[in-house]
């Protein structure tokens, strides 16, 4: 009797849905946020220096995370081909985190000092001139368009104010970074970080 009263009543239906879904999120959450695996940055993890930052929101205003994740799962087909596993304190300072699982195209967490900027430069411009088969669209217009200094020095302070490590100096340091920088220059120095500062595994 008592199922069929909570059946038939939607209000109260809804309420009940609501805190299963409440206290399921809760204990899902809650442990992940104590442990320091997850809030802790790995050794040798540290902040986006500012063009970094800037390349990296550049990658994702151009939805580069649909096609390339950003997660090496722990199994030797992956570590194999891409390098150590990921592990949660490399992401402490990425907000939004980009692990994706599409891979239309290969994962880019160590690809940092694979290639040259050039080679990153005109892989941009025109995939096609380094990797016949590809079908990633080239950007050639990132190289038209320049960073915005203020918008760069406001992100850092934001960061700072959220508990990223930034320190002062940094702040006041960031438009001389990017000034007269290129989306393009952002984007290519966001590339070759990925993986550069990452404790080895192997």
């Amino acid at each position: 009797m008592r199922h069929e009263s909570i059946e038939k009543s939607v209000n109260l239906m809804m309420v009940l849905i609501v805190v299963a879904i409440s206290i399921g999120g809760l204990v899902e959450l809650i442990p992940l946020m104590l442990s320091s695996d997850a809030t802790e940055p790995d050794e040798n993890i540290v902040p986006y220096s500012a063009l970094r930052l800037a390349g990296r929101d550049v990658y994702i205003s151009e939805g580069c995370y649909g096609c390339h994740s950003q997660q090496i799962r722990p199994f030797r087909s992956e570590t194999e081909r891409y390098g150590p596993f990921s592990t949660a304190g490399e992401f402490v300072y990425d907000r939004p985190f980009q692990f994706g699982s599409k891979r239309t195209g290969p994962d880019l967490s160590r690809v940092g000092g694979r290639y040259s900027d050039d080679w990153q430069r005109l892989h941009l411009i025109d995939p096609r001139a380094l990797v016949p088969e590809s079908n990633m669209p080239g950007y050639p217009w990132l190289a038209e368009r320049e960073l915005d200094p203020e918008l760069i020095t406001s992100k850092l302070r934001t960061l700072q104010f959220l508990g990223d490590p930034y320190s002062d100096e940094q702040i006041a340091a960031a438009a001389g970074d990017v000034e007269g920088k290129t989306e393009m220059d952002a984007l290519i120095a966001y590339l070759q970080s990925l993986g550069t500062n990452r404790r080895s595994r192997r």
